[in-house]
C-alpha cells in the first residue's frame, strides 16, 4: 500500500503527470484501467506509473530469466593423483580433467604422499607438471606446485569459455530488475448472480442428471398354492 500523502505520476506512456495526491493519482489510474505501482520509492516524493501490475511482474520475470541464461558459471574441480599411479589410471585423470576445462572450470591437481614418500616430493613435481603438459591445449598453470602438508597441488585455468548457466523458473525470478515496494491493484467487481446452467443457441437443454437413489426392488412373484385332489 502506497502510504505517502503525494507521489510524482507517470502515466502508461512515459508522459509525467506531475504531483499529485495518492489518492486522486489513484482515481485516475482507475479511470484509465490500471494499476498504480511505486517504482522509485526513495525519490522526493515518491514515483509512481499508471501499470497492468500482472504484466508488470511477468516482463520483470522474464528478464530475470534472460539475465540468469546469460550468466556463466565457473565451478572449481579436484583431480587427485598419488606418486604411483598407473599409465591407465593417470590417462583417466586427463581425460577427466580435459572435460572440465572444456566446460570451463578451474581444476586443482593434487600429489599426496603416504608415509616416506614426502621425502621424494620431487617425484610429485614431476608428475604435476607432466599432467599439465597433457591438458595444455585445453588449461593453462595458474599456479605452479606447491606443497602443504602431505599434498602437493597445482591450479589449471580453462581457456574455453564458461558454461551457460540453466536457467530457472518463474517461481525463483528475483526483484532485482526494478524495484517495486508498493502496488494498488484495484480489485475486480464481485458478482452476486448465481451460476446457472447455461444453454447454447440452438442446442437441446441438458437433460437432468439421474437420482443417485436406487429404485426399490419389485416383489418376488409366487407361485399359487395347489389344493388336494379331495378338497375341490
Amino acid at each position: 500500500m502506497i502510504r505517502v500523502p503525494q507521489v510524482r505520476v507517470v502515466d502508461e506512456e512515459g508522459q509525467q503527470l506531475g504531483v499529485m495526491a495518492t489518492p486522486e493519482a489513484f482515481r485516475v489510474a482507475q479511470e484509465r484501467g490500471y494499476d498504480l505501482v511505486e517504482v522509485a520509492p526513495l525519490a522526493a516524493p515518491p514515483v509512481v506509473r499508471f501499470l497492468d501490475y500482472g504484466q508488470f511482474k511477468y516482463e520483470q520475470a522474464r528478464r530475470d530469466r534472460e539475465a540468469r541464461r546469460h550468466q556463466r558459471s565457473v565451478d572449481f574441480k579436484e583431480i587427485r593423483l598419488s606418486p604411483k599411479i598407473g599409465s591407465g589410471d593417470f590417462d583417466t585423470k586427463v581425460r577427466r580433467a580435459i572435460q572440465f576445462l572444456e566446460a570451463g572450470d578451474r581444476i586443482k591437481v593434487s600429489c599426496r604422499f603416504r608415509g616416506r614418500e614426502l621425502t621424494h616430493a620431487y617425484l610429485g613435481r614431476d608428475l604435476l607438471l607432466k599432467f599439465a603438459d597433457q591438458v595444455k591445449e585445453h588449461g593453462t598453470i595458474e599456479r605452479q606446485p606447491l606443497l602443504e602438508g602431505k599434498s602437493m597441488s597445482i591450479v589449471i585455468t580453462s581457456t574455453h569459455k564458461p558454461r551457460l548457466q540453466a536457467a530457472s523458473g518463474p517461481a525463483e525470478a528475483s526483484s532485482r530488475a526494478e524495484p517495486v515496494v508498493a502496488a494498488i491493484v484495484a480489485p475486480a467487481p464481485a458478482s452476486s448472480a448465481t451460476p446457472k446452467q447455461v444453454q447454447t443457441d440452438g442446442a437441446a437443454p441438458a437433460a437432468p442428471a439421474p437420482s443417485a437413489a436406487k429404485a426399490a426392488p419389485k416383489p418376488r412373484a409366487t407361485a399359487p398354492a395347489v389344493q388336494p385332489a379331495g378338497d375341490r
